[in-house]
């Protein structure tokens, strides 16, 4: 059964909702030469990925090289992406954006920046630069005290890999989803346990499967396991390169076809294993293959050598086929 959360009201912009499904965390796309923001691929490819039927977009995250894009850049491509989702009819469909930052006063400037530029929801990773001096409590209070002055709704981002190795259990996660401005989790730590506990304890009991708590799985290779678990959906980087098999997932599991679901889970588990040992380079490496589009990933990221790229994408050709077939 299809779940959706709906935001916090304000005003000049419209209401939109959380829709369980397939999110796809989108690229920041640079020109080749100079590292200026590419404004005119940004819009086209989230076009793309809302025509394949994707549940929402998810910018300014590990994909969009958060790290590396200044205040000004955050909130040119969160503006590009919603103006880019409207011009092409999208109006409904929910935009997140990445605002995490060391501190807590930044992370609310950059809430409140988000807010401006288009965002409905935030996804914030914990702080994680001064790690050993962090406990569970300051890092319960550092999400409580962003979603209470936040504008938009707040989602948590459990990526240890990407906060010097903080992983946030499922206590702690439970017990930040009481909060009301705190409205869902990615959890790309891959713990199905994790999730299966969060969306136990956060589901309502007047719906029937699902959760009024959005915890979604974090990558391609477990979108089945995170439904069958009762998650949200799931926030998936290869559906960058393959959207409608990531989706097709999604809807074969929620039509009953679940053994389907399970032999296409396998085939882009395999993939998205292949992209996650490149990263954000091998991603736009792959789209710029067989798609015409990526460039380069920011510096200091390393350009991929010439038979990395050549290995990678010859990896993908069954799964890629595969996606233009649907």
């Amino acid at each position: 059964m299809q779940t959706s959360i709906k935001i916090l009201e304000r005003a000049a912009q419209p209401s939109r909702f959380l829709k369980s499904g397939i999110y796809v965390p989108t690229p920041a796309f640079f020109n080749r030469h100079t590292e200026d923001l590419d404004i005119e691929t940004i819009s086209n490819h989230v076009v793309r990925m809302a025509k394949s039927g994707v549940a929402g977009i998810v910018t300014q995250g590990t994909n969009g090289e958060a790290a590396h894009l200044s205040h000004t850049e955050r909130k040119a491509v969160t503006k590009a992406t919603r103006d880019a989702l409207d011009t092409a009819g999208y109006r409904e469909m929910p935009l997140i954006v990445g605002c995490g930052a060391q501190s807590t006063r930044e992370t609310i400037e950059l809430c409140h920046g988000a807010h401006i530029s288009g965002a409905d929801f935030a996804i914030i990773l914990p702080p994680s630069y001064y790690k050993g001096f962090y406990n569970t409590d300051s890092i319960k209070q550092s999400f409580t005290d962003i979603a209470a002055a936040s504008p938009i709704p707040i989602l948590i981002y459990n990526y240890p890999a990407a906060a010097s190795g903080t992983d946030l259990d499922s206590d702690t996660i439970i017990e930040l989803a009481k909060h009301p401005n705190i409205v869902g989790c990615k959890l790309t730590c891959g713990n199905t346990g994790k999730l299966n506990r969060i969306t136990a304890a956060t589901r309502s009991p007047s719906h029937d499967s699902g959760s009024d708590f959005a915890c979604m799985g974090g990558s391609a290779d477990f979108i089945l396991q995170a439904l069958i678990g009762g998650g949200f959906g799931a926030v998936c980087g290869l559906a960058n390169i393959t959207p409608k098999a990531c989706v097709r997932i999604f809807n074969l599991y929620n039509s009953g076809q679940v053994d389907e679901a399970r032999k296409l889970q396998a085939t882009v588990a395999v993939g998205d294993w292949v992209a996650m040992q490149s990263g954000v380079a091998g991603t736009k490496s792959i789209l710029e293959h067989y798609f015409g589009y990526g460039g380069l990933a920011r510096k200091p990221l390393p350009q991929l050598k010439t038979q990395e790229n050549i290995t990678i994408c010859e990896k993908l050709i069954g799964l890629v086929s595969l996606e233009n077939a649907l």
